[in-house]
């Protein structure tokens, strides 16, 4: 059984209510049909209502189980203006403005998850990233505790030796340019959280860099050097099932025999499953050069931090990426009281 399949599994016994802001979009249509096909829970698409309906009859994609709705015409359009302007940013906002935002379907989506009426949100199929993630981060709180909001990916590499059977989890590739030593702490704990919580496997989390064990000592090296003892503090603390090295070359922490050489009796080096980049550059490069050279499927990005399971996936993602974020963030929201026990049930803010 496949990792994806394993997730789809867990789904059929908790199925979820999962929104696309991308509701016109055709890869998002052919995953919302295919999720509701699976009986993995309920797919809601925004957007233009009859246009949407349409695309979905001509393809032979209908369901009775895909929801569509056009934000400006939904029931709980003027109750979430009303939810805008109780948020500080918001405050005293002319009417016709808080009707503009909340028409924009990304907005809609994230008040639909804010308040309980979808489990979470899978968007940027075809929008910038920073579209999505405005609403994101002005209307959903971060998680307690959690400082940083960054992302990970999700990456399949066929025919792989390393890893788990070829299974990684990235980060981040996609937020935070330059993180600072607590920023990657943050995304090393979340990440390895992420993993443990999609596989069940034990996350071993290498902290990448251009040296390995101080053999080119600079202040570069010195700040991943800081944030792995930071992070081996975070899991002590917080009673995480992990190993952490590093600072760690990609091979050595890939692969066994290098490791055996550069890093002897690390617990992490030539076995990571998780791996963190020291800046945006290098993350989203290396990601997607395994995308095209190693023929990995890239799932994600899954945001890290936010009280509400939420997906940016990439304008170029296909339709099976944008189902197996959906699945992700559906498995996400399963448990995610567990995970994050603090996490209440927050109707609203006023950040």
């Amino acid at each position: 059984m496949s990792f994806i399949e394993q997730l789809f599994k867990q789904l059929k016994r908790h199925p979820k209510r999962i929104v696309f802001p991308d509701g016109a979009d055709e890869r998002v249509q052919t995953a919302a049909f295919e999720y509701a096909s699976k009986e993995l829970g309920i797919p809601i698409l925004l957007g233009n209502k009859e246009e949407i309906q349409n695309s979905l009859k001509n393809r032979n994609l209908t369901s009775p189980f895909i929801k569509v709705i056009e934000p400006k015409k939904a029931d709980d359009f003027k109750l979430f203006v009303s939810h805008l302007e109780k948020i500080n940013r918001y405050r005293g906002i002319a009417i016709s403005e808080g009707e503009s935002i909340v028409s924009n379907p990304n907005y809609f989506a994230t008040m639909m998850v804010q308040h309980g009426q979808a489990d979470g949100l899978v968007g940027g199929a075809n929008i910038g990233a920073g579209s999505l993630l405005r609403p994101l981060f002005q209307i959903i709180k971060p998680l307690p505790g959690v400082k940083t909001i960054s992302s990970c990916t999700l990456l399949k590499v066929p025919n792989c030796e390393y890893g788990h059977q070829g299974l990684f989890v990235l980060g981040d590739c996609s937020i935070i340019p330059h993180p600072s030593v607590e920023q990657l702490c943050s995304i090393a704990v979340e990440s390895a959280k992420f993993f443990r919580q999609m596989t069940g496997e034990i996350p071993r989390v290498a902290m990448l860099s251009y040296s390995t064990k101080g053999n080119a000592p600079t202040q570069d090296a010195e700040k991943i050097i800081a944030a792995t003892a930071l992070a081996k503090r975070a899991f002590s603390e917080q009673n995480i099932q992990a190993s952490i090295d590093g600072e760690f070359q990609a091979d050595v922490a890939l692969v066994e025999s290098i490791a055996a050489t550069k890093a002897p009796g690390s617990l992490v080096a030539g076995k990571a499953n998780v791996l963190i980049f020291p800046d945006l550059n290098s993350g989203s490069i290396s990601c997607r050069l395994l995308q095209r050279l190693a023929k990995a499927e890239a799932f994600g990005q899954i945001l890290l931090g936010l009280e509400k399971p939420s997906g940016d996936v990439s304008r170029g993602a296909s339709s099976h990426e944008i189902l197996g974020v959906a699945a992700m963030i559906a498995v996400q929201a399963i448990n995610y009281r567990n995970l994050y026990p603090e996490a209440g049930a927050f109707p609203g803010h006023s950040s």
